[in-house]
C-alpha cells in the first residue's frame, strides 16, 4: 500500500480538481470581504461627506468673515433706512413751508411752478417710502433668520455699543 505514484493521471487530474476548487473558494472569499470593505467605506464615506458639508456650511454662515459682513450689511442698512425716514422729514418740510406760504389759497389758483415743484415733492416723498418699505422688509426678514441672530441685542461682537434696531418698524402707508 503504500506510496503515491507521481505519475498517476487520476490523481494528479484529483488534485488538480482540489486546488481549483480551493483557489475558487478563497477567490470568492476575498471577494466578499473586498465587497463588504467596500461598502462600509462607501457608508462612511457618505455620512463623513454630509457631516463635512455641515461643517463647511456652519463654516461660511458663521465664521468671522460671514459674521463680519453680515454685521456691516446690518449697519449699512440701518443707516440708508435712517437716511429715508430723513429724507421724508426734509421733504415734509418743504411742502409745509410752501402749505404755509400759500395758506387760504386753493392750490388750484398756486402758480402753475409752485403747484408743479409740489407735486414733484410728493411723487419723491412717494418713491422714497417705497424703497424704505422695500428696505426695512428686507432688514427685519434677514434679523429674523437664525443665521443672523448675532445681531441681536447682548450679542454684538466686540467694540460696537450701539445695537441694531430688532426690526424697522412701522412702514410709511401715507
Amino acid at each position: 500500500m503504500g506510496e503515491k505514484n507521481p505519475y498517476d493521471r487520476n490523481q494528479y487530474r484529483s488534485d488538480a480538481e482540489y486546488g481549483l476548487e480551493d483557489a475558487r473558494w478563497t477567490f470568492w472569499k476575498g471577494f466578499r470581504l473586498v465587497f463588504v470593505i467596500a461598502v462600509i467605506l462607501g457608508i462612511l464615506g457618505y455620512f463623513m461627506g454630509w457631516f463635512g458639508e455641515g461643517a463647511q456650511v456652519i463654516r461660511e454662515e458663521f465664521g468671522p468673515r460671514a459674521t463680519l459682513v453680515k454685521y456691516e450689511w446690518f449697519k449699512d442698512t440701518a443707516a440708508q433706512l435712517d437716511k429715508k425716514q430723513a429724507d421724508t422729514k426734509v421733504y415734509a418740510n418743504r411742502q409745509k413751508s410752501m402749505e404755509e406760504t400759500y395758506k387760504g389759497t386753493p392750490r388750484i389758483q398756486w402758480p402753475r411752478e409752485d403747484r408743479e415743484q409740489f407735486n414733484l415733492w410728493e411723487q419723491e416723498v412717494a418713491g422714497i417710502k417705497a424703497s424704505y418699505n422695500m428696505l426695512a422688509a428686507d432688514y427685519n426678514a434677514q434679523m429674523a433668520k437664525f443665521n443672523w441672530a448675532f445681531a441681536e441685542r447682548g450679542k454684538l461682537p466686540a467694540g460696537a455699543t450701539d445695537p441694531l434696531p430688532r426690526e424697522y418698524k412701522p412702514y410709511e402707508e401715507k
